[in-house]
């Protein structure tokens, strides 16, 4: 072969190498972009997951793929959190979110206020609060930082009292001082099990959490026969690790989820019973 020829096939090859490489690393750049731009985000089934899912296709349009994990539970969400399986979640309200950062020492921060959803008082036996019989069962679920809202609802209707100088966000069925109707409370299982004692009719008054109790069938507004004023402190929020307080792709998800018409959509869509808060 000649000189001219082999220089010629060299230069053609070390060619196909150049622009070889330059192809793989921009398909690398490419993956790494896309991969910066995963936003995994945990959530109760309703009404967090479906207002995600709303929110699902306008992140998209701004280069945020929102992936959406569910959970059943209250413990799951914040211990994927921790662990990094999550980059944030959405299911808790404040109370909640401060006590489980107190007990577990998450290094967590509330990235922003979405929503409330008043917590209901349900009964298969009585149509008003007033009408519950003297020595009535009162199914409240095992998650502390709900006794204080069930406690409100019954103090407003003039059924309980607690003591003076208590905190009712943390108040407990111990600080109860006046009981005109002699309740019993009952208070050792898990929330999502509340809709399942109401279908069974296991007490007097049950208290249930509104995204059970939408998950399941019922309308807060229509089916309680005693809702949480909205004025409550229990927003739900977005959770994130303190380290990605400031992650664009998470300002960009609080952003949208407090948009007017993500807003509109919640408020059309389950007419009360979960409430944007500004």
């Amino acid at each position: 072969m000649k000189k001219s020829k082999i220089i010629g096939l060299v230069v053609a090859l070390g060619l196909l190498v150049t622009l070889a490489a330059c192809g793989s690393g921009s398909s690398s750049a490419d993956k790494d972009s896309k991969k910066d731009n995963v936003l995994k985000v945990g959530a109760s089934n309703v009404p967090h997951a479906e207002i995600l899912e709303y929110v699902k296709p306008i992140l998209e349009k701004e280069g945020i793929d929102l992936q959406i994990t569910t959970y059943q539970d209250y413990v799951l969400p914040n211990k994927a959190l921790a662990d990094g399986e999550i980059d944030a979640n959405y299911f808790q309200h404040i109370p909640y979110f401060n006590l489980q950062v107190k007990d577990n020492k998450y290094d967590f921060a509330n990235a922003g206020a979405i929503h409330i959803e008043p917590l209901g008082l349900y009964s298969k036996r009585v149509k008003k609060l007033a009408d519950v019989k003297d020595g009535g069962t009162v199914l409240v679920s095992n998650s502390t930082t709900d006794w204080g809202r069930v406690i409100s609802i019954l103090q407003d209707a003039g059924l309980v009292k607690v003591k003076d100088g208590v905190d009712i966000t943390t108040a407990t069925f111990d600080d109860i001082v006046e009981n005109k109707k002699n309740l019993k409370f009952t208070y050792e299982a898990e929330p999502a099990l509340m809709t399942t004692f109401l279908n069974n009719d296991e007490a007097d008054i049950i208290a249930i959490n509104s995204n059970f109790a939408v998950d399941n069938g019922l309308d807060p507004l229509k089916d309680a026969i005693a809702l949480e004023k909205t004025s409550s402190p229990y927003t739900n929020i977005i959770a994130v690790r303190s380290e990605d307080k400031n992650n664009e792709n998470i300002k960009k998800l609080v952003e949208v989820l407090k948009s007017k018409d993500v807003k509109e959509w919640i408020l059309d869509k389950w007419k009360g019973a979960v409430i944007p808060v500004d």
